[in-house]
């Protein structure tokens, strides 16, 4: 594409060169750049790319968009922006052809449960007969393609690329999980969604925003974006309507809203009619009538997962007989509250849950079905959100019968402080701290401390017996551990089933 079409809607830039070159490329990392490429420098959190366009030129960059330059890229088209990062998503949805013309484009944020929303509303879709991709926490998916997801939401230029990929190869809806860091940076800012489903806002990426209120004006963007709506089409606001901050967000769209949850004024409402540990059967209730929807999924929390993925369902004209099919069609969502097969046939599940109110509605979910003892092993990342450790360690105590302290992902703090750190809280609730070995195996409230994540599951799961249950908690589909700047192969799942095979 010639540079002077992939320029026409950037607004505001100043520029030398020429603007009659082929450009192959777009890169915003300089190693991906290749001769011919045009090459965007942002600002991120710890690098500048505005250090790396020496190296961009070395590798054949021909144009440059900067916020200003240094005079040593003469011979090199330059163009100067004030935000780098808003004009890298215009030059992409210019050079990959707006691929998102032919799709609905459906948005999820919140704190908690946009993995599984998602892959309900991906079941919804199937049985529905469309073909939907998804961008979210476990991977990118779409036509029997999976490639692994850096993080929740890529840049700009990841998703435009993504995106025309996804509508080439014939998908007809995309579902987005989209984090407060992609809104608060602009990468979705010209993603025109048709709904945008908001779950709930609990603490959590505090060191990024600093204050609830800025994490949650980052979350509103997604909803204040939509424009005015179409009839027959939308675009849809899916409000938790349970949730402070859905009703807030409910005042400032333009689009229209469908709230849901358990207050009778929602438009659509669920009910618990049971909850066993094979799963839950829900009722829920909707302007189009009536969804008795059962589900494999545990939890009372995962009814709030179901009305929203049910409304949003709604919202894009999928019957209710598709709708119901498609909840029950969905066995498992990776990393959430999962199930570890193993030899013993002990109960050990795996769940995603590093928040306070995450750690919270897994314990709920799974109390009930403790005959024994709940037993949780869990711990918090480094180089993260201080001050949510103490509250977890604090719920952890309040809701489990035995605990193991331990690291998470560490990244460069030193684990044994994190775990001192949550230590105070679980404190507090009055358990006592034990030292292991322990003289007999049917202890209760008492909680150890276990930097190393292999050897607490190996322990936690040595306690345990068939009446018990071991949540391990805070990784759920991580296939890694993050020790100083080192990604180590590290799984939950593996770890649990091989200490359940090793057997006491």
């Amino acid at each position: 594409m010639k540079l002077k079409d992939i320029l026409k809607d950037l607004q505001g830039r100043e520029w030398s060169g020429r603007d009659d070159l082929e450009i192959k490329g777009l890169a915003y990392d300089s190693r991906q750049v290749e001769p011919g490429y045009l090459f965007v420098a942002l600002r991120g959190h710890q690098l500048d790319g505005h250090d790396f366009i020496p190296e961009a030129i070395r590798r054949g960059a021909v144009a440059l968009v900067a916020e200003g330059f240094k005079g040593a890229e003469k011979g090199v088209t330059r163009i100067q922006v004030e935000n780098p990062r808003a004009a890298l998503s215009k030059l992409a949805v210019r050079f990959y052809g707006s691929p998102f013309r032919a799709m609905n484009l459906i948005g999820i944020t919140g704190t908690n449960g946009k993995t599984t929303t998602a892959y309900l509303l991906e079941s919804i879709l199937q049985a529905a007969g469309a073909r939907p991709g998804v961008m979210g926490t476990v991977n990118y998916r779409f036509s029997g393609k999976v490639y692994p997801a850096p993080v929740t939401t890529p840049e700009s230029l990841d998703v435009m690329r993504l995106m025309r990929e996804m509508a080439d190869g014939g998908t007809t809806d995309v579902i987005m999980e989209v984090s407060s860091h992609a809104l608060d940076q602009g990468r979705v800012q010209d993603c025109p969604f048709r709904v945008a489903i908001f779950s709930n806002l609990s603490r959590d990426h505090l060191d990024y925003h600093k204050t609830m209120e800025a994490y949650f004006r980052a979350k509103s963007r997604l909803f204040v974006s939509l424009g005015k709506s179409r009839p027959g089409y939308g675009p849809h606001a899916v409000i938790n309507g349970d949730d402070p901050y859905g009703r807030e967000l409910m005042a400032m769209t333009k689009a229209t809203v469908w709230t849901y949850g358990l207050d009778p004024n929602c438009s659509v409402r669920g009910e618990l009619v049971s909850a066993q540990r094979t799963g839950i059967h829900v009722k829920v209730k909707t302007p189009a009538g009536d969804i008795d929807a059962t589900s494999p999924l545990l939890g009372h929390f995962n009814i709030y997962n179901i009305m929203g993925a049910a409304a949003a369902g709604l919202a894009l004209n999928v019957s209710l007989e598709k709708i119901a099919e498609g909840i029950a069609r969905l066995k498992k969502v990776p990393g959430r509250l999962e199930p570890v097969q193993n030899k013993r046939s002990l109960s050990l599940v795996v769940d995603y849950s590093h928040t306070p109110d995450a750690l919270l509605k897994a314990m709920q979910a799974l109390r009930p079905h403790a005959e024994g003892r709940l037993i949780t092993v869990f711990g918090c990342g480094g180089d993260r959100d201080r001050g949510k450790r103490f509250d977890m360690g604090l719920l952890a105590g309040e809701h489990s019968d035995v605990v193991f302290i331990t690291s998470d992902n560490p990244r460069t703090e030193d684990p044994l402080s994190i775990v001192k750190e949550i230590e105070t809280g679980t404190k507090k609730t009055g358990l006592k701290r034990m030292e292991w070995p322990v003289s007999q195996n049917h202890i209760r409230g008492g909680y150890f401390l276990e930097v190393d994540r292999r050897e607490a599951i190996r322990k936690a799961v040595s306690l345990a017996d068939q009446k018990d249950i071991v949540l391990i908690a805070g990784k759920g589909h991580e296939d890694y551990q993050i020790v100083g700047k080192e990604k180590r192969h590290f799984d939950d799942r593996e770890e649990a089933a091989r200490a359940a095979a090793e057997g006491r």
